[in-house]
C-alpha cells in the first residue's frame, strides 16, 4: 500500500496529494504523516514545491473532512456507533473508541475543536463527525478545518522536505511520540493565539 502511495506521488503529484489526503481523512489506511511527509521530500526531485503541496493537501484536507461532516450531519451518535462496529469498517481501520474521543473533544472544546482537533492524530479527522452531528454551520467548519489543516500539513511537508531522504524518521518519531507532539503544538498555538489576542487589544 505504501509504494502504492509513492507511486501515485511520483507520476500524478498534486492530484495524488490532494487525492490521498481526502481518502485519508475518511478511510485512514495510509497516515497524513506518511503522505505528507513523503510528498515535502518529493519536492526534492520532481517540479512539485513546498507550497503546492500545502495548496494540494489542504484542499484535500477540506474536501474529505466535508464527506465525514456530511456523515455526522444525517447519523446519530447511536446509529453511528453501530455503523462503525460493523466488519467492514473495522477492517478500513476505523475504531468505535476513536471516534468516541473524537466527540468528547468536541463536547469538551465545542466549536474550537475543530480547530484544534486537526493537529491532534485520530482526532483530525474523525473530529469532522461530531461537527456534522452538531449541526455547525457549514461557513464555520470550514474555515476552522481550513485554519487547522494550515498549520498540520505545513509542519510535516516541510519536515519532509527538510530531512529529505531521511523523511521517514518524522513518521517514526510521529508514531512513537504522537501524545507529546500533539500537547506541544496545542500549546503553541494556544501561546501564538494569546499574544495575537493581546497585540490586537493593544492596537
Amino acid at each position: 500500500m505504501t509504494n502504492f502511495v509513492f507511486d501515485l506521488i511520483n507520476q500524478f503529484s498534486y492530484m495524488a496529494i490532494g487525492f490521498l489526503i481526502a481518502i485519508e481523512n475518511v478511510f485512514p489506511p495510509i497516515p497524513s504523516e506518511v503522505i505528507l511527509s513523503f510528498a515535502g521530500f518529493a519536492t526534492h526531485h520532481s517540479q512539485m514545491t513546498v507550497v503546492g503541496t500545502v495548496i494540494a493537501s489542504t484542499i484535500g484536507a477540506v474536501l474529505g473532512a466535508l464527506i465525514l461532516y456530511g456523515i455526522g450531519w444525517f447519523l446519530n451518535e447511536e446509529r453511528l456507533e453501530r455503523i462503525l462496529d460493523h466488519k467492514a469498517f473495522k477492517m478500513l481501520g476505523f475504531k468505535r473508541g476513536d471516534v468516541q474521543k473524537a466527540i468528547n473533544w468536541f463536547d469538551k472544546y465545542g466549536t474550537g475543536a475543530i480547530f484544534y482537533g486537526r493537529c491532534i492524530p485520530v482526532v483530525r479527522s474523525l473530529i469532522s463527525i461530531p461537527a456534522g452531528t452538531a449541526k455547525v454551520k457549514m461557513s464555520k467548519f470550514l474555515i476552522y478545518t481550513t485554519l487547522g489543516s494550515l498549520v498540520w500539513n505545513p509542519t510535516l511537508v516541510a519536515l519532509g522536505s527538510y530531512m529529505g531522504e531521511k523523511w521517514h524518521v518524522i513518521v517514526t518519531i510521529f508514531e512513537e511520540y504522537s501524545l507529546i507532539i500533539a500537547g506541544l503544538i496545542l500549546i503553541a498555538m494556544i501561546f501564538f493565539s494569546f499574544r495575537w489576542y493581546k497585540q490586537k487589544i493593544k492596537n
